[in-house]
């Protein structure tokens, strides 16, 4: 089906009755933290107090094992907005784009936004896009996005909210520099003018934090590069004195100002009266980065790895009054997996070439399922089948891991032929589905 009709078809779902199991459609509050590893927050066993985001999941449910769609930045939110692997984007973007890159999101990879603005939501994306800006057609508002304001690169100035002193913010399609401030105050503010606004249809709004990744100060017009910082509001830093490492102590505070911002949206909510109506989702793009204060302990590996420390990362989803609240999820589950739920949320169709999975089964009646994932960094690949993990690295490294036995994989184990031939074979079914 032509990218064309398969939205026309999208439109005309929007008056298909909404199941009486879930009610009216829910609006969608998606909120994505930046470089946030798996012990990052407090009830993933951190240090670092983060009472906010643990509520979402004492209301609603905490995942043990949720996966991005990749371990590193830019092809982490193309496997999140479109459901498919990064592997299969046009651009082949599996790496965090750097300027002066031409790669970004094509007209016919769809995104959620895209399909959920055709079947009557309205749309917004407050905060990093990091999907391509070299040309309008990259920018979200081309994306199924009625409202943009943020950044395009992969971080920013949390203070003067440029690039390394360069223009990256925009609002809409316009370039556009705000007040000084802290970027992750600036980013809450205007979502939390957007929730307060009158909404005629419900809302998807999708809220990519740049904390607690580094920030980018300075330029050197010579190299064209900046600086990678962390910076935090020195009120924050001021709490975390006991910490004794520098850059864990900064990162600390990154991520308490992150928590304390995520409250402040979720009391918007509330008192918005929307906290019923809406269907919220956090998690991190991808495993924390340890040369920048991050943690995926007890997990190994650390982002740009396709170790669990890279991929597996911390994740809550919450509908007061219609999930189950308290619960801890073990079943495997990626970000691919939020374009098709949303869709079943919204009695809409999603596109048939998605990787992702509906999970409203596994939400709402507790059906679980084994499931495959696939990943691919300019490194290597990595596989994943029910309890077994599969890697494959561009040197010839292989590595196999019973995660249900092994979760830190501390134990490879190809010495298990036929296990490893079992998983060879799996692995090489869905590669060959890969563009070359």
């Amino acid at each position: 089906m032509h990218r064309r009709d398969f939205l026309k078809a999208v439109a005309a779902t929007a008056t298909l009755p909404v199941s009486a199991q879930h009610g009216k459609r829910p609006n969608f509050l998606i909120i994505l933290s930046d470089d946030q590893g798996y012990h990052d927050v407090s009830s993933y066993g951190s240090e670092i107090p983060t009472p906010h985001m643990d509520a979402i999941g004492k209301a609603g449910v905490k995942f043990e094992q949720f996966y991005a769609a990749s371990p590193v930045c830019t092809p982490s939110r193309f496997g999140l907005l479109t459901g498919r692997y990064p592997a299969r984007s046009q651009d082949q973007m599996l790496n965090a784009l750097m300027p002066p890159s031409k790669k970004g999101l094509h007209a016919d990879e769809t995104t959620f936004a895209e399909v959920l603005k055709r079947s009557g939501y309205e749309t917004a994306l407050i905060g990093k896009w990091h999907l391509g800006g070299s040309r309008p057609e990259f920018l979200p508002n081309h994306h199924g996005f009625d409202h943009f304001e943020g950044f395009l690169h992969g971080c920013v100035d949390y203070f003067n909210f440029t690039y390394g002193g360069q223009p990256t913010w925009f609002r809409d399609e316009k370039p556009y520099q705000p007040p000084k401030g802290y970027s992750t105050n600036y980013l809450t503010d205007q979502a939390i003018g957007y929730l307060r606004q009158k909404h005629d249809k419900p809302f998807l709004l999708y809220l990519p934090y740049n904390a607690p990744h580094y920030g980018k100060a300075g330029w050197d017009p010579k190299i064209g590069k900046g600086d990678n910082i962390l910076q935090a509001p020195e009120e924050y830093i001021r709490k975390f004195t006991h910490i004794a490492d520098e850059k864990r102590r900064t990162y600390a505070a990154m991520v308490a100002c992150l928590d304390d911002n995520i409250g402040r949206v979720m009391q918007a909510l509330r008192e918005s009266f929307l906290e019923e109506d809406t269907f919220v989702i956090f998690f991190s793009d991808n495993g924390g980065a340890t040369e920048f204060g991050g943690a995926n302990t007890p997990l190994r590996g650390q982002k740009s790895d396709l170790f669990e420390g890279g991929i597996r990362v911390p994740c809550f989803m919450q509908w007061k009054g219609r999930l189950q609240p308290g619960r801890d999820i073990k079943q495997p589950i990626a970000a691919t997996d939020i374009f098709p739920t949303l869709c079943s949320l919204a009695s809409t169709m999603p596109p048939t070439n998605l990787d992702g999975k509906d999970l409203t089964p596994l939400l709402f009646r507790n059906v679980a399922s084994e499931r495959e994932f696939f990943w691919r960094t300019e490194r290597g690949d990595a596989y994943l089948l029910g309890e077994w993990k599969y890697i494959r690295m561009k040197s010839g490294e292989e590595f196999l891991f019973d995660l249900a036995a092994d979760p830190n994989e501390t134990a490879n184990r190809t010495g298990d032929a036929a296990t490893l031939a079992r998983m060879k074979r799996e692995y090489e079914r869905v590669r060959k589905t890969m563009p070359a």
